[in-house]
């Protein structure tokens, strides 16, 4: 790594590009208007924090990396087990059941001798420990925080999801990361406006509330980068969501509907389990069972619910594996309606066992509707010309721009460095 340079990134949950208003995010409009705003940026599938971070992380798309959504089926003693990503306890099962967690190396990994890795965030366990899962680095989270090694800190991160934990990890992330500490990376993943979304309506009060909120914390990071590196030529600041929102049209039961169609015996059968994804589900098949892939798919292709369903080859179109357990990828329907907010873009949604967030006209994501798979992307100094650019860009594009800043190499990611 070159002396003196760093990145610093800070991620805004479920917020979508067109949600950045100069009324509502001044900072943040600030920032397109001054840096350079990726207007193309895209987030990958299923549109969850989970299968984001590891993205984000490993500069990969889920096929590659492993990790392929907020709920996930793993083979456990020869059954197949439906799992929430989000518990503290997911990549010790991951692990056991894999024999690694995740299948490419993290920035977290490959800085661990160039200057090293922090992480503050305050979105689920699971999402804040993929990006960096084997512990080369140090992230911190309400749940429990980890050094290198996986060793457990006493200087943990005391503080509850939601506004008022923000706001206190990002007072901690600017004064003893940025200022003290100096990493050649350092995370701030914000837990709004996503937590306080999915209990409300996009656009509402509550909602621009989470917004402004999100915007003042990216606000005293900026100011913080900038007084530590008034030309921005040491670091590089990126500014980001992961995914953003639909407005949830209806909620359905995926599990009930294929017992009562006759492709389950019961809900707890085995020969296909369902991994709700919030507004996309993934399908896994015993293998006496894929047989029944095609006529199923041929199914869910004339529900009122579907929006598109992907096997075999054409998971790989959506960064998804052809191999193993995973049968099938159903992205449900969705339009560009607005809400009674004017904010466009509705969605079905699926119910889960492991949440009851979402409620009809609240907020959802995990499939492929516009909205939801728009997040932003503003890059400042490390050398880049500010202006609008319509280059394609992801998630995966993310890492390989920090390294490439940090002169890193980033061999076998699948992203490119935005310079």
């Amino acid at each position: 790594m070159r002396s003196g340079r760093r990145a610093v990134v800070v991620v805004c949950d479920s917020l979508c590009a067109d949600l950045v208003t100069p009324d509502v995010a001044p900072a943040l409009a600030e920032m397109r208007a001054q840096g350079a705003d990726f207007a193309s940026a895209r987030g990958v599938f299923p549109s969850t924090t989970r299968t984001s971070s590891a993205s984000m992380a490993t500069g990969c798309l889920p096929a590659a990396h492993g990790l392929l959504g907020n709920t996930m089926v793993l083979r456990e003693q020869g059954a197949l087990v439906r799992l929430s990503v989000g518990k503290p306890d997911f990549l010790e099962r991951l692990r056991r059941a894999t024999g690694r967690t995740l299948r490419r190396p993290t920035w977290a990994e490959r800085l661990a001798r160039q200057g090293g890795a922090i992480v503050m965030s305050n979105v689920s366990p699971g999402a804040a420990y993929l990006q960096d899962p084997d512990g080369f680095g140090h992230v911190y989270h309400r749940a429990g925080s980890r050094g290198p090694g996986g060793v457990a800190l006493t200087d943990g991160l005391a503080i509850e999801v939601g506004a008022a934990g923000d706001r206190a990890m990002t007072d901690r992330f600017c004064r003893e990361v940025l200022r003290e500490r100096a990493p050649a990376l350092a995370v701030l993943w914000l837990s709004e406006p996503d937590h306080t979304a999915h209990g409300v309506a996009l656009g509402s009060g509550e909602h621009l509330a989470m917004i402004a909120h999100a915007d003042a914390c990216v606000d005293q990071v900026r100011r913080t980068v900038e007084a530590l590196d008034p030309a921005g030529d040491e670091i590089l600041l990126v500014a980001c969501s992961d995914h953003g929102m639909e407005t949830v049209e209806r909620k359905i039961d995926l599990d009930a509907l294929l017992v009562e169609a006759g492709w389950k015996r019961s809900r707890e059968s085995q020969e296909v389990v369902v991994a709700p994804n919030g507004n996309a589900a993934l399908l896994y098949f015993a293998d006496e069972a894929r047989d029944a892939i095609p006529a199923l798919v041929r199914w869910l292709q004339d529900q009122d619910f579907t929006g598109r369903v992907f096997a075999g080859q054409a998971l790989a179109e959506i960064g998804l594996p052809t191999e193993g357990p995973l049968g099938l990828a159903l992205a449900l329907r969705h339009d560009a309606s607005a809400n009674p907010h004017g904010v466009p873009g509705r969605s079905v949604s699926l119910l889960s066992p492991f949440s009851d967030s979402s409620p009809v006209g609240c907020a959802q994501h995990g499939g492929l509707g516009e909205h939801e798979q728009h997040p932003f992307l503003y890059l400042r100094g490390g050398g880049l010309r500010p202006g609008e650019r319509r280059q394609p860009a992801s998630l995966i594009d993310i890492a390989p721009t920090v390294l490439r800043h940090l002169d890193v190499a980033a061999d076998g990611m699948q992203g490119r460095a935005l310079q």
